[in-house]
């Protein structure tokens, strides 16, 4: 075995960036590309597999050469795990305006999804297809830059007092539907009828607290074009007090600018606002209703393309499907490396775990003259005592035997496997198969175009793997 080049999908949609993901793989395509980039992806996903270049065999994709040798690309314990395919799908995105209020489905959902569809005839690529595979989605993203979301449901006074600001019909329907009142008057639901018939089947034992939260929702959701919406907004941002409140109207606001009169927009004062910082990350299990807003960064997830939209796009809005797979308890966000911090690796590599076996990542940087990443020192200060510096020497990522996949972000990095070594300038990636053992990264100690001409070299890089 080795490791081999593996060339990422280019997806082109409108909410992406005209400059972020050019230049970080303008190595990687010779032609410029025409329209904004919005991710791009490091694929085994059965309808948009990313190609490896195999000595002797040329460009074949992920899916083909993981099916004709499963064992060797993916390890034994991943193939009886998952089936033989790459378990987790990597992307790099970037985010120029928002990009949609959506929801991924939960398992069971997700299979009795494709399956309708599939029974229905609904093409692969019909732009009125929700489920492109029977696989639940949960995703993590990494900020590789600040990066702006709302994410989860924040807690009811919260959206109340949020909604209260808002001068606008809408604005005191929502909050009719969450207020304690309403839902002591005897359980009525008085003209929320058709917001209780959509209920999925569980909700029967929902706390009153989750169906008063669902009916809000969708209210926003099921609106028609709301008008005068964006003035109503801006007055009730100016009237917010509190740091937590005024980045949700902060985030409601960039939407609402991006998607006149659409009133879904008002759901972002019901979530919780979220700003990453470099190497900050947040987790999003399958059923959490989120939106991007702007920002890049590296995101990873089951190897799924499952997407239900509510709102804010012009992409097939399938809202049945989505209130059937929303998760309606409020919470924090979920930020996997504030309980699952592994630290720095040897040094200056952060590894983000979440509670799943799929996937994890990890964010590192080499410096040839070993001075500790500015990033590390911000993470330290943020969490203290679960990061903890371990040795000086080479950075080690972590020692895990499944597939994996190695992308330089800035710089160049020296990449060593147990049988093979090569350098990777920024855009460039490689994929590791199971096979393959161990891997370290280490800063570049002389130009690789020039291998007798040293200089001291920086690079930064993300890494895919499955967990144990």
């Amino acid at each position: 075995m080795t490791v081999y080049p593996i060339r990422p999908v280019v997806k082109q949609y409108a909410w992406g960036s005209y400059d972020r993901l050019q230049a970080m793989f303008s190595s990687q395509f010779e032609q410029p590309f025409e329209g904004p980039v919005a991710e791009m992806w490091f694929s085994g996903h059965p309808q948009w597999p990313s190609t490896l270049s195999i000595p002797a065999r040329g460009e074949i994709s992920v899916t083909d050469a993981i099916h004709e040798d499963p064992k060797g690309m993916v390890g034994q314990r991943n193939s009886d795990r998952f089936g033989p395919v790459l378990p987790y799908l990597l992307k790099v995105i970037s985010a120029r305006i928002p990009l949609s209020l959506q929801v991924h489905p939960v398992g069971f959902e997700a299979r009795a999804g494709y399956n309708a569809q599939n029974a229905a005839g609904v093409p692969f690529d019909s732009p009125v297809r929700s489920f492109k595979d029977p696989v639940a989605k949960s995703e993590m993203v990494v900020a590789m830059e600040p990066f702006s979301a709302s994410v989860g449901f924040a807690s009811i006074p919260f959206m109340l007092r949020n909604l209260r600001l808002v001068d606008h019909p809408l604005a005191a329907r929502m909050a009719q539907a969450l207020a304690p009142r309403f839902a002591m008057r005897a359980r009525s639901t008085e003209g929320f009828e058709e917001a209780d018939a959509m209920m999925p089947v569980a909700a029967s034992v929902w706390p009153e607290s989750r169906r008063q939260v669902f009916r809000a929702f969708h209210a926003a959701i099921t609106a028609d074009e709301s008008a005068d919406l964006l003035p109503a907004l801006e007055t009730a941002a100016s009237q917010a007090t509190h740091p937590r409140a005024h980045l949700a109207f902060e985030h409601a606001l960039i939407a609402a600018r991006a998607f006149e009169n659409d009133a879904s927009v008002l759901s972002l004062l019901m979530l919780n606002p979220v700003t990453l910082d470099e190497g900050e990350s947040v987790f999003i299990p399958a059923g959490t209703p989120h939106v991007y807003l702007h920002g890049t960064g590296a995101e990873i997830m089951t190897n799924s393309d499952n997407v239900l939209r509510a709102g804010m796009t012009v992409k097939h809005k399938d809202i049945p499907s989505l209130l059937r797979t929303l998760d309606c308890r409020s919470g924090a966000p979920i930020d996997p490396a504030a309980t699952n911090l592994v630290a720095l690796m040897m040094r200056d590599v952060v590894v983000y775990k979440p509670k799943l076996e799929e996937f994890m990542l990890s964010y590192g940087h080499v410096d040839a003259q070993h001075q500790q990443w500015p990033m590390v020192e911000r993470l330290i200060r943020r969490y203290g005592k679960l990061v903890r510096q371990i040795g000086n020497g080479r950075p080690l990522v972590p020692r895990e035997q499944g597939p994996r996949v190695l992308l330089c972000t800035q710089g160049a990095v020296h990449c060593v496997s147990a049988s093979d070594e090569r350098v990777l300038v920024r855009g460039q990636s490689v994929f590791i198969p199971a096979q393959e053992g161990w891997l370290s990264v280490d800063a570049v100690d002389c130009d690789p175009d020039s291998p007798h001409a040293p200089f001291a070299a920086n690079g930064s890089f993300i890494m895919a793997s499955t967990q144990r």
